[in-house]
């Protein structure tokens, strides 16, 4: 009703221009009838007769100008000096709609002077003089009945506009907001999801993006509710895994007692091996408690430690059978020594490492994996290198979120997500540093001082 309304005052003013301009050409038409009716007779008329063709065209004067000669045609006396002269024969619209405002905002009568072109080209000019009151009421009245008109018509454009609101707008919102309501109350429900069914495009197209939402947060809802499930089975088989792994580990340290020495060369191994098994186990629990045991930091020599992992994945690629030949190159100081968890960077470096073996299997081509590591003046690196087939964009996308970047056919994406979420432990980052046709490179940043790495 508002907008209406407001476009018909904006209709207003012209349309009450275009009154007064008529009024006073009505009133023109008159004055020239009643001259011509007395220039017919070519002779004086009575004072009343005169007078009445003066009351039925309402004026006080008329002037006529024809062939040269400006004529005072009829006349009575004024009541007041003429405060105002108007010239109708090149109006502008400008100036009609002024001198309509400046009447209706004179509420006193005035005496005016009308300038105008006589009809039927009767003469040259026609001038009258006449009350400026009459045509102002007129004016007024005029412009209540466009208003009373304006104010029907918003009312019935209100009316209908309201309706189709209802009927386009608001109800289907309102079903949106009942079926975001019902969901929030059962989200694992896919029967709550909303089925899009506005005719309107826009409020379809929100109904459209939020069944996808909806349907986003479900299947994310399932996926957490199933690796919970699934954390709990882990933990309970590390439980007891762990349990068999220590009476392993007994049995393994009489190994070293052994008279055979390939046997006791073997034995250290061995039961290093069992010890990090336990250790994984243990740590799988605090896992499941959805927390990463925090490092041991310890000040060790790296390059022992790259040997065991490099010695560990040399073991697996010899007995993978017709594997093609995979080389396994480092590049690590000898006197470089590192403060670090032993066990957790073990794990991070074995399974960047076991990674790229698999990855280089996978083409049945030979290959190569480079392990290197320096220090600088804020921590310690390593880089990870392979010449493998590169990361598909699956896993490129979701490399650090376990469940979701397998690098290789049926692989989880633990290994990464394991590898990343210890580095973090260690105030550190690891990063996808390059991959592509001709390998893959991540590099690994230690912070030197341990302050960092226990805040993070």
């Amino acid at each position: 009703m508002l907008f209406v309304v407001l476009a018909e005052i904006a209709i207003l003013i012209p349309s009450l221009a275009n009154f007064r301009h008529d009024y006073l050409d009505s009133r023109l038409e008159r004055a020239q009838i009643a001259s011509l009716a007395l220039l017919a007779t070519d002779e004086s008329l009575a004072a009343d007769l005169e007078s009445e063709l003066l009351g039925n065209a309402g004026v006080y004067n008329v002037v006529l100008r024809r062939d040269d000669i400006r004529r005072l045609v009829l006349s009575s006396p004024l009541p007041a000096p003429i405060a105002a002269t108007y010239d109708l024969r090149e109006p502008r619209f400008w100036t009609l709609w002024a001198d309509a405002l400046r009447l209706l905002a004179a509420p006193e009568n005035r005496i005016i002077r009308v300038i105008g072109a006589p009809v039927k080209q009767a003469g040259q000019l026609i001038e009258i003089t006449m009350d400026s009151a009459p045509m102002r009421t007129g004016m007024i009245d005029f412009g209540l009945r466009l208003l009373a008109v304006s104010a029907a018509f918003a009312i019935m454009t209100a009316v209908v506009l309201n309706l189709a609101a209802q009927r386009l707008i608001v109800r289907p919102i309102s079903r949106v907001i009942s079926h975001m309501t019902a969901y929030a109350t059962a989200p694992d429900d896919v029967r709550r999801i909303i089925e899009p069914s506005a005719s309107m495009a826009e409020v379809r197209e929100a109904e459209q993006a939020l069944a996808a939402m909806q349907r986003t947060v479900t299947a994310s809802l399932k996926q957490r509710e199933r690796l919970a499930q699934l954390g709990q089975a882990v933990a309970k088989i590390s439980h007891d895994l762990r349990n068999v792994l220590s009476t392993s580990q007994i049995l393994a340290d009489r190994l070293e007692d052994s008279d055979d020495p390939g046997v006791r060369r073997t034995a250290p191994k061995l039961v290093g091996s069992i010890s990090r098994a336990v250790n994984l186990c243990e740590t799988t629990l605090a896992f499941g408690k959805a927390e990463e045991a925090p490092p041991q930091l310890s000040l060790f020599n790296l390059s022992g430690l790259v040997a065991e992992v490099i010695d560990a994945e040399r073991l697996a690629a010899d007995s993978a059978g017709d594997a093609p030949p995979i080389t396994f190159v480092s590049d690590i100081p000898a006197s470089l020594t590192i403060r670090a968890d032993h066990d957790q960077l073990y794990r991070v470096l074995a399974n960047l490492s076991r990674n790229a073996r698999q990855a280089i299997e996978a083409t049945r081509k030979p290959g190569t994996i480079r392990i290197d590591a320096g220090e600088d003046e804020t921590g310690w690196w390593l880089r990870v290198c392979d010449t493998g087939p590169g990361l598909p964009e699956k896993a490129q996308a979701h490399l650090f979120q376990p469940f979701t970047g397998g690098i290789r056919k049926g692989g989880t994406g633990l290994g990464l997500a394991i590898a990343a979420d210890l580095v973090r432990g260690h105030g550190g980052r690891l990063e996808l540093q390059r991959t592509g046709s001709d390998g893959t490179e991540f590099l690994l940043h230690l912070p030197r001082s341990p302050r960092r790495a226990e805040a993070a």
